[in-house]
């Protein structure tokens, strides 16, 4: 076994593999750039080396400078995550000729399957089910316009050698094909230095459905069931779950067989996935097998048992696989959650900054276990489990050159019901602060009965959202719940108040049991009866409701029981009540005697300022292109300028007809979150 491994990424992946290497007893080396000096997985690492500025093009991706660092330490081998070089055949080759080994696949099988023009073409020669496409080079705009009207609208323009929803566009007509084509192309050039280019159908109504494999250079291989990835945005996946609600097992076993002779034609050795789209008869087309660990592998592993990145370790030693297709069995269900430094009420566009607060929920251990191919017992170790792969700290800086991704949390439960709770519970419990992140959209998309009904395309978000994320409307009940633990909460303040100001010995005549809590537009008069053990809180309809909790006044996240059933709020104060947050909502929730709460429903809203004539800069980021002048006129839905952030092109278009009056940035402008790019008549 290898005793030291460089790890050839950052963030929450690098972390991921210095933890199974931990448990292994083999030595990591963590390589930074100028941004990541500080990095948590820098901190984890047992050594670390820089190798140069903060763009990745310049540190992460540069072969020689990873190359250096490597002979400087002595490494035997590399791990190289996800992104970045962890599907360049240069980089396994450049391995290959050092003498160090790659924890990965062998370069044949990298080149075959990683460019994905390649890899369809193999699967069609094996007998694959593909997706109708042109597979050539695409030498410019008007060709892609000229193929994408063959094949028939509408398109999917991806980049060869892209990944992680990076260099993707869906074009429904000429105008986007051609428009598409371009923005891939940079984003494909920026990321991957490579611009190569091809055109599928877009298959409408599908899901996303992948199949694990793991193989050893032995000539054995196995699967490990599937993961469910289509709750995507912009061809980005926000939420996986294992197993998917939607296969049989038959098809299950049909996709996992193909998907693994696929691997052996290759010669593919390590852990590897392939990516189908599955229609509504279960019919599935093989989409691309991404060489590489995959971002989404946890929920993998809490069904299955089986540390992935140890299995690909063990791999690239040599060892032959300790299990057999017969041994593998999936167990309970899991869920992932993917939280993004991108603010969902402004189009989930990037957001940097620093986390002044991070505080994921508690990790819990369960699930199966499997250990040399047997199951140790006939159940889970217990009825739930939470996990949080993440790569930041509180204090840590969120960048602009790297993907927005902070932390992966993920649950694993008996049942998909038992999985989706305990997602609802441990994202009420994630506290980020200082910068925007998505964490309401999830905690959304965990209630929207859709979802939870198991109802769902990769067109989930684009239906369901059409005009965007503008937060949660919370249902009666939830309302009740949340109105019931404010008085509760708000009796303890209370009580804290009259004993810091010290008026009265006994403070608790001071405070009163007639209380109306105002939030979401409703209005609830409550009676509150406390006891030495908690409140009851009687309601006008004659209702109550029991609520119990340690929470004390200055917590940032209460943890009550409201009749039975455990309330996880963030809380934060404000002037006669709190700022609550829970299960996707944000809601100011006013506490106050009855006297005040009718002065209080005379007083006049405040009127935000109005933006309407001008643009502004929805994210930090550069100006790529300004697309008009001063005084020309603009039609709605034009383009305005081009944003680059978090290796994103982001088009910001005209919202209504009018005229460029003023602009204010040109290309190369580095711009903050509002900054005005231009102003119109």
């Amino acid at each position: 076994m290898f005793k030291k491994i460089l790890i050839a990424n950052r963030g929450e992946i690098a972390c991921r593999v210095i933890k199974t290497a931990r448990k292994m007893g083999i030595a990591t080396v963590a390589i930074h750039s100028d941004a990541d000096r500080h990095a948590l997985h820098v901190q984890m690492a047992d050594e670390a080396v820089h190798i140069g500025p903060s763009p990745a093009s310049e540190s992460y991706i540069v072969i020689d400078k990873v190359m250096a660092a490597i002979r400087e330490t002595g490494a035997e081998a590399v791990h190289p995550g996800y992104g970045f070089l962890s599907e360049n055949p240069r980089f396994a080759k450049a391995l290959e000729a050092e003498g160090v080994a790659f924890v990965g696949p062998p370069v044949g099988a990298i080149e075959a399957m990683g460019d994905k023009i390649t890899s369809k073409k193999i699967a069609q020669e094996a007998g694959v089910s593909t997706v109708p496409g042109y597979m050539g080079l695409i030498a410019d705009a008007d060709e892609a316009v000229k193929i994408s009207g063959e094949i028939g609208y509408p398109v999917m323009i991806k980049a060869s050698a892209g990944g992680g929803g990076k260099g993707m566009r869906i074009a429904w007509n000429d105008e986007e094909a051609r428009e598409g084509f371009q923005s891939s192309k940079n984003e494909a050039a920026s990321s991957f230095g490579d611009d190569r280019i091809f055109i599928e159908k877009f298959v409408t109504q599908p899901r996303h459905i992948e199949i694990q494999v793991l193989c050893d250079t032995h000539g054995n291989g196995v699967y490990l069931g599937e993961r469910e990835c289509s709750i995507q945005r912009r061809n980005q996946k926000v939420i996986e779950e294992a197993p998917s609600p939607f296969l049989d097992e038959a098809t299950r076993r049909a996709m996992g067989e193909q998907a693994v002779a696929l691997a052996h034609a290759v010669g593919y050795a390590s852990a590897g996935t392939v990516e189908f789209i599955v229609d509504g008869a279960r019919n599935f087309y093989f989409l691309e097998m991404n060489t590489r660990l995959q971002v989404e592998h946890p929920v993998t592993e809490l069904i299955t048992g089986v540390d992935l990145v140890e299995q690909m370790i063990r791999v690239a030693a040599g060892e032959k696989l300790s299990f057999a297709q017969d041994d593998v069995t999936l167990t309970g269900w899991a869920m992932e959650s993917r939280l993004y430094a991108e603010d969902p009420y402004r189009g989930f566009l990037p957001s940097i900054g620093r986390l002044t607060r991070y505080r994921p929920p508690a990790e819990v251990a369960a699930g199966p276990l499997l250990d040399t191919g047997k199951w140790q017992g006939d159940a889970p170790a217990g009825d739930g489990a939470v996990r949080n792969d993440t790569g930041v700290y509180e204090g840590g800086e969120i960048s602009m050159y790297y993907d927005p991704m902070i932390a992966k949390l993920c649950t694993w439960g008996q049942d998909r019901a038992a999985a989706i709770e305990g997602m609802r519970v441990a994202l009420d419990a994630f506290e980020v602060e200082g910068i925007g992140h998505n964490l309401p959209f999830l905690s959304a998309v965990m209630d929207h009965p859709k979802f939870v009904a198991g109802d769902m395309t990769t067109a989930f978000i684009a239906e369901e959202y059409p005009e965007g994320f503008e937060g949660v409307t919370l249902p009666e009940d939830m309302l009740r719940r949340i109105a019931a633990a404010s008085a509760a909460m708000h009796r303890v303040a209370e009580i804290r108040r009259t004993r810091v100001s010290g008026r009265m010995d006994n403070h608790e005549r001071h405070v009163g049991e007639d209380w109306v809590v105002t939030l979401q537009g409703e209005s609830y008069p409550v009676t509150i009866a406390a006891d030495r053990d908690g409140s009851t809180i009687r309601f006008a309809d004659g209702t109550g409701m029991r609520v119990t909790s340690d929470w004390t006044p200055g917590d940032q996240l209460a943890r009550l029981d409201v009749d039975g059933t455990p309330l996880v709020l963030k809380v934060g104060k404000i002037p006669g009540g709190f700022r609550i947050r829970a299960r996707g909502a944000d809601l100011k929730v006013h506490v106050r005697t009855p006297r005040q709460a009718e002065l209080a429903a005379l007083m006049p809203e405040k009127l935000a300022a109005d933006t309407s004539k001008l643009l502004l800069c929805p994210m930090p980021g550069l100006i790529v292109k300004i697309n008009v002048e001063e005084g020309q006129e603009v039609q709605e839905g034009q383009a305005l300028c081009t944003v680059e952030a978090m290796k994103m092109e982001n088009i910001l278009r005209a919202e209504r007809k009018g005229v460029v009056a003023r602009i204010n940035a040109g290309p190369g402008d580095s711009l903050a979150v509002d900054d005005v790019i231009m102003e119109f008549e």
